[in-house]
């Protein structure tokens, strides 16, 4: 019943993001207004880790098992995209270091500024 409880804890931060893609017109991603609801649940604490912890846990662990239809759909697309697949590859790759440039940048300063006031 506990996981239950918190798979639908995840499930309702989802749908409130979802809500809010239908509802105000940018043109941001559901999944990114869900994770930054959830976030600000988890930081005002409204929402306490424990109360996801072992779903979340759970859904971390199954996710590379996620990225096989993406993949299967990419290999059944190989006529469209072998055409620029080195287009591709280079977006793909700057794209990526970027992304983890930018995580690396905000998790030291999140570090920082923790460090900084539990002295």
């Amino acid at each position: 019943m506990k996981y239950l409880k918190q798979l639908l804890i995840i499930i309702t931060v989802s749908l409130m993001g979802e809500l809010l893609h239908e509802m105000v017109p940018l043109p941001i991603p559901a999944s990114i207004y869900g994770i930054a609801g959830m976030f600000i649940l988890l930081y005002s604490g409204l929402l306490k880790v424990g109360q996801i912890r072992e779903t979340a846990n759970f859904l971390f662990e199954i996710m590379p098992v996620m990225f096989i239809p993406p993949a299967v759909g990419l290999i059944k697309s190989w006529d469209v995209l072998k055409t620029h697949w080195l287009s591709y590859l280079a977006v793909t790759l700057v794209s990526t270091i970027l992304v983890m440039a930018v995580s690396g940048l905000v998790t030291q300063a999140v570090i920082g500024k923790g460090g900084s006031e539990n002295e």
